[in-house]
């Protein structure tokens, strides 16, 4: 039996001009979640990212750390949706830039629920139709991919993993409205393919942000 193994990327830099980059503590995060796929000693077949700053320098760092790893691939359908298009339509342009972070935070979840019941009709160039769609699509090119046994690692947002989790267990919205809100940076979420089609076997896996790793534990 195959897995897909998704890694959300570490701690951005939140109230900063440039929000996509990987922060300090992103950074150890990343490394964290190397070490933890190291000790689960599984074997990559492939890798994949999307193009995201963030993303693919969790990517980098993480996969630094593995004995063996394959060439990464750049996949834009892995990208985050567009929190700030996402504020600005459906929240009255709220700014991120040195806002309070839970503040913020209440105001994009408002945000979100009006995206997603506003459907095709909302005027973000990316509706949340498209966005699941995208990330569905995403997902399937992955596992038929995959040969028997085989598994792969992907590098994304807690979004798009909350996403492709609710839409496994039949409820992409309540996914991405709830799963969304407690992802935490460089989790680990871990999707089984077999006879069956493709399982969520875990979701949100943080071991290694527990004991003295603690300090490291972020959601956002």
């Amino acid at each position: 039996m195959g897995a897909v193994y998704l890694v959300r990327h570490g701690q951005a830099s939140f109230g900063a001009e440039d929000y996509d980059r990987l922060s300090e503590r992103g950074a150890e995060q990343a490394a964290l979640a190397g070490a933890e796929l190291r000790r689960r000693e599984v074997t990559f077949s492939q890798a994949r990212t999307g193009s995201l700053s963030r993303q693919v320098k969790t990517a980098e760092i993480a996969l630094a750390g593995l004995d063996s790893a394959p060439a990464v691939k750049e996949d834009p359908r892995w990208n985050e949706y567009d929190h700030v298009a996402i504020a600005e339509h459906h929240a009255g342009g709220a700014d991120q830039v040195g806002a309070d972070p839970r503040a913020y935070q209440a105001v994009l979840d408002a945000a979100l629920t009006s995206w997603v019941e506003a459907g095709d009709g909302s005027p973000c160039a990316e509706t949340w139709p498209a966005f699941l769609a995208r990330v569905r699509g995403a997902l399937e090119d992955v596992v038929a991919t995959l040969g028997k046994g085989e598994h792969a690692v992907v590098f994304t947002s807690g979004g798009v993993i909350a996403a492709a989790c609710g839409a496994l267990m039949g409820t992409p919205e309540a996914g991405l409205l709830k799963l969304n809100r407690v992802t935490v940076n460089a989790g680990i979420t871990k999707l089984v393919s077999g006879r069956g089609g493709l399982t969520l076997l875990s979701f949100n896996e943080h071991p290694h942000f527990e004991a003295d790793a603690a300090k490291l534990l972020t959601y956002r």
